[in-house]
């Protein structure tokens, strides 16, 4: 029996990792369903979903050309409708519990971040160049160049996640 994507076939699952699930389906061939493949709700643990043996009905998502078939639970199912779920909450108005006030938050879920200002480079203030002697501009020249090379270094530790070097 040759697969095509979009088909719907009976298969038994064979294995259960923390990443999918995979499944023998007929003609001995095999494919994996990704964890995000299972449910269309939150999946933390597939073992408390599946379990080796049960016979599922999946879907062809994908066939590489290396013979691997990818495979989807859910895609059997009717989707839900997004109306069954509740409304999200604003947070921060009068009445709303925080983490801080015993309530928690009851799903797990992150507050939305409050995306900061867009940080745009603007100019220092360049000192009048009328009556500088050469060795004023020179000074001034040195001091910038140490300043930006100081912003230079900053900027790639905190991105290295800081700087410390470690001796074996």
């Amino acid at each position: 029996m040759a697969f095509q994507v979009g088909d719907i076939v009976e298969g038994k699952i064979t294995g259960i990792k923390p990443f999918g699930a995979f499944v023998t389906l007929p003609d001995h061939k095999n494919g994996l369903v990704h964890i995000s493949e299972v449910s269309y709700e939150f999946v933390q643990d597939l073992s408390t979903v599946l379990s080796e043996g049960q016979t599922v009905q999946v879907k062809v998502m994908n066939i590489a050309p290396d013979g691997k078939i990818a495979l989807s639970i859910k895609r059997t199912q009717p989707a839900p409708e997004r109306s069954s779920r509740p409304p999200r909450r604003e947070h921060g108005g009068q009445g709303q519990h925080t983490a801080h006030q015993g309530g928690g938050n009851p799903r797990g879920q992150r507050p939305p971040r409050k995306e900061p200002a867009p940080r745009v480079w603007q100019p220092k203030p360049v000192q009048p160049k009328g009556d500088m002697s050469f060795e004023d501009m020179m000074s001034r020249f040195k001091s910038q160049s140490e300043e930006k090379i100081a912003d230079l270094k900053r900027v790639t530790e905190n991105r290295r996640g800081g700087y410390s070097r470690r001796r074996g």
